[in-house]
């Protein structure tokens, strides 16, 4: 080692001992007593002084020389470290940098989702309520088609109806008509002028008294309307006018029949000089111009229906057209007071609501209009 090499350099070897590396070659070995010549010791002493003096030197120099490359190894290595604390730095920054872009991204992505759920939640609100202002218009338009229906059923140019026309009526009929008249001015001149040629005849007034239970029932059903039938409003009417109304021989096509009243999908039309229709249903269900399809007697059937947009049409008799219409006018009476589109009085609506009962109760009893 350098240390070792040092100590052997500040000791040098004894005189005498020392030999030199590479003797030249005009030297001749001295014989071992030459040695103890006194003119011979200084010469050997010079030679050892040199050769330690170059030992110095040459170790001064390896350790300089290896001083200067452990420098350079350090400056190199120093060199090295900062580029790695910079790069360190540098991806310290960039990682920062990132996880602060991607905390801005999920809270602007959590902030749009939000908003496109607000959004949504808007939108579908507004569609709701445009589904059932939609609906409600189409059940208004139905129940008026409906009602104009009934108008053009129950008054044909062949057989017109004189209770919706009071211009046809009888003058002494026509003053003293009930319910809801059209052409008021009409018929007001045609009792003014009848006044003049006829001698007035005494008429039985109608006495009328409210049933305390029933109009109860009507008051709560008017605060909340719905055709639901367990109401005990409804309830009473099913079991009391409707349900034995529509109870016909046929129970199977009564059911649809009643089905189809309720959900307003019923049809009657005349089938004056009309041909039977070829339907999927035998013409024995159907019935026929001589045969009533709901009590299956042999009865002359001016009317058919259809139920639905089911095609098949079902003739029945007037008796059993008397039945359905008039529960149909009760159903189109009470849609109109659920749709606000009547304005009168609860005691009005609840007499109109009573004499669309009477008509059913003496349809199904078997009574019905000439004109039927």
């Amino acid at each position: 080692s350098q240390v070792s090499f040092e100590e052997e350099s500040q000791n040098p070897p004894a005189v005498g001992h020392w030999k030199p590396l590479m003797p030249s070659k005009g030297d001749k070995e001295e014989p071992e007593g030459g040695c103890q010549d006194a003119g011979g010791v200084d010469e050997p002493q010079s030679t050892e002084q040199l050769n330690v003096s170059r030992l110095r030197s040459s170790s001064v120099e390896i350790r300089e020389k290896g001083s200067e490359f452990l420098r350079d190894e350090l400056h190199k290595a120093q060199k090295e470290l900062k580029l790695k604390d910079k790069e360190c730095e540098r991806l310290s920054k960039v990682r920062e940098q990132l996880e602060q872009e991607l905390e801005e991204l999920t809270a602007s992505l959590f902030e749009e989702a939000h908003k496109m759920v607000r959004e949504a939640n808007t939108k579908q609100a507004a569609a709701e309520k445009q589904l059932r202002e939609a609906r409600g218009k189409i059940d208004m338009l139905q129940a008026e088609v409906t009602a104009l229906k009934t108008l053009v059923i129950t008054s044909t140019p062949s057989s017109p109806n004189r209770e919706l026309h009071p211009q046809l009526q009888s003058p002494s009929k026509a003053g003293f008509r009930k319910g809801h008249g059209r052409n008021k001015s009409t018929s007001s001149a045609m009792v003014s002028a009848a006044s003049q040629n006829v001698a007035p005849e005494p008429v039985s007034r109608e006495c009328k008294e409210v049933d305390s239970i029933l109009f109860a029932e009507f008051q709560t059903w008017k605060e909340s309307p719905t055709l639901d039938k367990s109401c005990s409003f409804l309830d009473r009417i099913y079991r009391e006018d409707v349900g034995p109304c529509l109870d016909f021989t046929k129970q199977e096509l009564s059911e649809l029949v009643r089905v189809a009243v309720e959900q307003n999908t019923l049809t009657i039309e005349p089938v004056a000089s009309q041909t039977v229709p070829m339907g999927k249903v035998a013409a024995e269900e159907c019935g026929g111009p001589k045969k009533c399809a709901l009590s299956g007697l042999p009865r002359t059937c001016k009317h058919r229906i259809m139920l639905g947009d089911s095609g098949n049409y079902y003739y029945i008799s007037p008796s059993c057209r008397a039945r359905i219409t008039a529960v149909c006018n009760f159903f189109t009476y009470i849609r109109y007071i659920q749709q606000g589109l009547v304005r009168q009085d609860v005691e009005l609506m609840y007499w109109e609501v009573m004499r669309l009962r009477r008509e059913m109760s003496l349809a199904k009893l078997g009574f019905y209009p000439s004109e039927m």
